[in-house]
């Protein structure tokens, strides 16, 4: 993986275990040459990440619709920005400079991200790792819901275990190093008359 989109918060919640492991996870991404790709904040827990690899001198490209690339929020000490004109022209951008996605504690943004990789994957798309910091059990909720999916039929046990899940920096990226994607069947669009 050459890079990898990090999805996190715009905050830094309440709890500075948090912001601790996006500065283990930048470190990781600096001393191992892996590029980041993220939402180009300088706020929150997307600031911590982005300032932790800078000041190693690593690759940070963030990628922010206009509508959010005022002063205060858009990172200006970053290697590049692409300014997109839609948030879904966004998801698209990174989606294709990237190798893989981590997501970190955050919001709605955070679950959308992650969930549309997941997506991806599961229809066969793109065939990339997805991945789940899971800080302090920051996600455990979160799973425990995918698995209510499987029990009620609506998540395939397959596709749940294409989400790489750890407590660990240098254990969710060893996983993702090592992912072999599922062979999923490619959804065909058929013309319903």
């Amino acid at each position: 993986m050459k890079k990898v989109a990090v999805f996190c918060g715009s905050s830094l919640g309440f709890n500075e275990i948090y912001k601790n492991d996006a500065i283990k996870l930048g470190n990781h991404f600096a001393n191992n040459k892996i590029g980041l790709v993220y939402g180009g904040g300088k706020i929150g827990m997307m600031g911590v990440i982005a300032d932790t690899i800078i000041e190693k001198k690593g690759e940070v490209i963030g990628v922010i619709p206009g509508l959010l690339r005022h002063e205060e929020v858009a990172h200006n000490n970053i290697t590049e920005m692409i300014v997109t004109k839609t948030m879904s022209k966004r998801k698209v951008k990174i989606s294709r400079l990237v190798d893989g996605y981590i997501a970190l504690p955050g919001g709605f943004g955070t679950l959308d991200e992650i969930f549309e990789a997941l997506t991806l994957g599961q229809l066969g798309i793109e065939r990339k790792p997805v991945g789940i910091l899971n800080t302090n059990g920051f996600f455990n909720h979160l799973l425990k819901q995918l698995d209510i999916m499987v029990t009620e039929g609506y998540l395939k046990q397959s596709n749940k275990e294409m989400l790489i899940v750890s407590e660990s920096v240098d254990d969710l990226v060893s996983q993702m190093f090592n992912y072999k994607a599922p062979i999923m069947t490619k959804v065909i669009n058929k013309v319903v008359k």
